[in-house]
């Protein structure tokens, strides 16, 4: 029989098993979070394996002994609000600062809220996003009330995805709640410090033409309603400021808390174009998008385009009247300059 030293056998753990530690940090208060709870998550084909779980320490440290083959996430909840850090094969796995803030009840300011239509002739696709941008250092997250809440027909009510997508730009499916008012959801997801967009994307009936009606719940919410080149739509309040460069998608403006609208024609977006995949060696995290991120890249660009369209018809309103130069005798009078 062949007796193994326990030295050795320390040593071959040792080397099977890696060292992955960390801070947690609190960027509202600026000081590490003590005892607060953390999980090493690895992640694989099959989905995310629970590694292990311990909480910080007085300095707000953690560690972990583990022996991943994939990339990994540690997690942490504060407040009711969870947060993450993705560590990836080959990346340094000491020293992981994960970054919490203190969370407020207080409603997110909405940034933009765009409407895209997109009919056939069988179907009207919508899909409704709303764009935040958090520059302060506390979260937003009101699970009673909901950060956005958003009227749908009931005709669309067994179909609705909802996805977003916070600072991580990782996107989370989440879903639409009833709330006790008709045809209005509320759909709860925390807004971080940074950028952070929820796209809610359903269906409704359509023969090539018909009606879209809604009414927006939020005060003080800047909407544009975008439909595809061809198709042709009219209703009280709605002004045109142009075209989106790539897709040429029409964007209008929207005036009053109520929309309604008679839709003419069929149309769609698409992305124009579509990077190749790098050749990434070795593994990392692949994201697999919903049917909502076949349209992601208009989106952005038509939201792009509308805060372009935005600062334009601004600067043209609050530019002051230029007077006139007075002319040289002899001289034909020239026509005004515009502002």
């Amino acid at each position: 029989m062949i007796r193994v030293h326990p030295w050795l056998i320390l040593l071959a753990c040792s080397v099977a098993l890696a060292a992955i530690d960390g801070t947690v940090v609190n960027r509202t208060t600026g000081t590490p979070q003590a005892n607060a709870p953390v999980s090493l998550v690895e992640i694989g084909q099959a989905g995310m394996n629970p590694l292990a779980d311990t909480k910080t320490d007085a300095q707000g440290r953690f560690r972990f002994q583990a022996s991943p083959t994939g990339p990994l996430l540690l997690q942490t909840t504060h407040q009711g609000v969870s947060y993450s850090a993705a560590i990836q094969p080959g990346a340094p796995a000491t020293g992981v600062e994960l970054v919490i803030f203190d969370a407020t009840r207080s409603a997110a300011e909405i940034a933009q809220h765009v409407i895209l239509l997109e009919p056939s002739e069988k179907e009207l696709a919508l899909t409704e996003s709303f764009f935040f941008n958090n520059q302060g250092k506390t979260t937003y997250h009101d699970a009673v009330g909901g950060t956005v809440q958003i009227m749908i027909p009931d005709a669309a009510k067994d179909a609705i995805q909802v996805t977003a997508t916070g600072p991580s730009n990782l996107p989370l499916q989440r879903s639409a709640e009833k709330t006790g008012k008709p045809n209005t959801y509320k759909i709860d997801f925390p807004i971080k410090p940074g950028e952070t967009r929820i796209d809610v994307n359903y269906r409704l009936p359509f023969t090539g033409s018909g009606k879209f009606a809604t009414r927006l719940l939020h005060k003080e919410m800047l909407t544009r309603l975008v439909v595809p080149q061809g198709v042709e739509i009219k209703g009280a309040g709605l002004e045109e400021l142009g075209p989106e460069p790539r897709s040429q998608a029409r964007i209008f403006g929207v005036k009053g808390p109520s929309i309604e609208v008679e839709i003419q024609g069929t149309g769609s977006i698409r992305a124009a174009a579509t990077a190749p995949e790098d050749d990434e060696s070795g593994p990392g995290i692949k994201q697999i998008l919903p049917r909502i991120y076949d349209r992601v890249w208009p989106i952005v660009g038509i939201a792009v385009a509308i805060l372009a369209l935005g600062f334009v018809m601004l600067y043209r309103r609050a530019a002051p009247a230029q007077p006139a130069a007075s002319a040289q005798p002899g001289t034909p009078p020239r026509g005004k300059r515009r502002a």
